[in-house]
């Protein structure tokens, strides 16, 4: 022990730094944890679940058994496959809206920009509960409901997306717009060609927002969805709730692993963005 401590305060390391480390790993703990608790229960045997003691391992494997039964008792990648065209779909019409208004906000001197800008911050306040109900009302009336427009309609404008690229927008060095423009370049082709070309880390890290959300969404689905070939992945976990024999934990957790884990390779595959992306759009 003696040592340890020697050869940590050789490497810059006093019990101030030790401390914050062992808070982190704390917290890192606790945020993995329920997921391998996840993993864990996919593995394992109903009736392991509420044993009076804790294992680290399941004590009889049965993990094939579970992750058969979850493919077998909801299709679950058609579940998948919703999620994808649903999270993509809103991802392209949320990118489309809000990169315009954006730089618009950004770059554009206009009557009312301040009052727009203060709207944009006002509406990031509004939960998705606040205007379900008209929202509700309004595709009943044109026959909307029950499809994946309806599903992808509330989300086609995001204001946090408009904040986020303005933020970033706003540090585009000003020279290089008016050095364009002096030859005779539209604005739109400024936009898609010079400047959103330099904000690629903020959008990759919008992207992982976006489709994290939409991805885990079951509020909104839950209310305008009643076909099960149209469910996401969240309102078609409720099929392995049974009113008779109860919920089937193993097949339930082996489908929560399945359908977890394309957003944790699409966050490994994109975290060095996602970061560079996030420590780019402070405010300024």
């Amino acid at each position: 022990m003696t040592a340890l401590l020697t050869r940590l305060r050789r490497q810059g390391l006093g019990p101030r730094d030790l401390a914050v480390h062992a808070f982190l790993l704390v917290f890192v703990f606790i945020t993995l944890f329920p997921f391998y608790w996840m993993i864990l229960t996919s593995l394992r045997p109903a009736s392991e679940v509420f044993t009076a003691h804790f294992s680290w391992w399941p004590e009889t494997f049965v993990g094939l058994d579970n992750f058969r039964a979850a493919l077998s008792q909801a299709p679950l990648l058609r579940f998948m496959l919703n999620g994808v065209l649903v999270c993509a779909g809103i991802l392209i019409v949320q990118l489309l809206t809000a990169i315009p208004c954006a730089y618009a906000l950004a770059k554009f001197e206009f009557r009312g920009k301040a009052l727009l800008f203060a709207l944009v911050l006002f509406a990031l306040c509004v939960p998705i509960q606040v205007p379900a109900l008209p929202l509700y009302v309004a595709l009943a009336f044109t026959g909307t409901l029950d499809s994946y427009f309806a599903l992808m309609v509330p989300f086609f404008l995001s204001v946090f997306a408009i904040f986020l690229f303005r933020q970033v927008f706003k540090s585009f060095p000003d020279d290089i717009i008016h050095a364009a423009r002096l030859d005779g370049i539209g604005e739109a082709e400024i936009l898609w060609r010079i400047v959103v070309p330099s904000a690629g880390p903020a959008i990759a890290a919008f992207a992982i927002f976006s489709i994290t959300a939409h991805w885990n969404d079951l509020y909104w689905p839950l209310i305008v969805i009643t076909s099960p070939e149209l469910a996401p992945p969240p309102l078609g976990m409720m099929y392995f709730a049974d009113n008779d024999s109860g919920t089937t934990f193993g097949a339930l957790m082996a489908a929560a692993t399945l359908l977890t884990a394309p957003l944790m390779i699409i966050f490994l595959f994109a975290q060095r963005h996602f970061i560079r992306g996030v420590t780019m759009t402070g405010v300024k």
